[in-house]
């Protein structure tokens, strides 16, 4: 999956970091994106095939720019990364059109597992 454009929209500078340095290591072309104004910058340059998205962003929350991806004739697979535990968060984010969601704390081998699956199956989709 070398090369494959992956968005992390994350606020917290730290994680972001971590997280786009390890997709960058495993091949991909990850891309920073602090919060959706940033995800929407990057989406006009070119289209990406998945989302790392966190639930509680700044300004416009995840649940929204989920619901906005969704509409895209071309939607990017959407993986959910938040800190709320609540099944209700799960719950509503899958139903906005997340593909898989993982909560905080994560183990980077797991993020790395879940997202080649949302990306497996946003191929399928598309064949």
């Amino acid at each position: 999956m070398a090369g494959v454009r992956i968005a992390v929209v994350e606020d917290e500078p730290d994680l972001r970091e971590v997280v786009v340095e390890y997709l960058r290591a495993q091949g991909f072309d990850a891309l920073p994106c602090p919060d959706g104004a940033a995800l929407d910058a990057a989406l006009a340059d070119d289209p990406v095939e998945a989302v790392l998205l966190d639930l509680n962003l700044p300004r416009e929350g995840g649940l929204s720019i989920a619901r906005r991806l969704r509409g895209l004739p071309d939607a990017p697979g959407i993986l959910m990364v938040t800190a709320l535990g609540e099944p209700t968060d799960r719950i509503v984010g899958l139903e906005l059109g997340a593909d898989d969601y993982i909560g905080k704390p994560f183990e980077l081998r797991e993020l790395l597992a879940r997202l080649r699956s949302v990306l497996r199956r946003r191929r399928a989709r598309a064949e």
